[in-house]
């Protein structure tokens, strides 16, 4: 999918990411990838950090965002930046959907 100019959603096979979180990897290229990511309630995206830009859109539910250990309510059509190796977390308050765009892409996101 890498470099492919359309793709369809019902095309993304959806991968369990484990915890309660299913990932999907959307459009992507060197530069740039596009992950929609579904909690269930009560979910956590535990504290982590990559050497990747990320921006989070929130599409659906509420989560409790923990950002450089701020922590924030956040709802649909909120957005989080999170620069290069900035620790941040998550736990879903209400079942949702994140969508985050990554800068450089996440190749620990593709399978092999």
């Amino acid at each position: 999918m890498k470099n492919d100019r359309w793709v369809f959603y019902k095309d993304v096979e959806a991968q369990d990411a484990g915890n309660g979180v299913t990932r999907r990897v959307l459009a992507y290229s060197d530069d740039l990838m596009c992950v929609e990511n579904t909690f269930e309630k009560g979910a956590v995206g535990s504290l982590h950090h990559h050497p990747h830009t990320q921006i989070t859109y929130i599409v659906s539910g509420k989560f409790e965002f923990e950002i450089d250990g701020v922590k924030k309510i956040v709802q649909k059509g909120d957005t989080m930046l999170k620069t290069n190796d900035v620790v941040h977390g998550c736990v879903c308050l209400e079942a949702g959907v994140l969508l985050d765009i990554f800068n450089p892409y996440r190749k620990d996101f593709l399978k092999d």
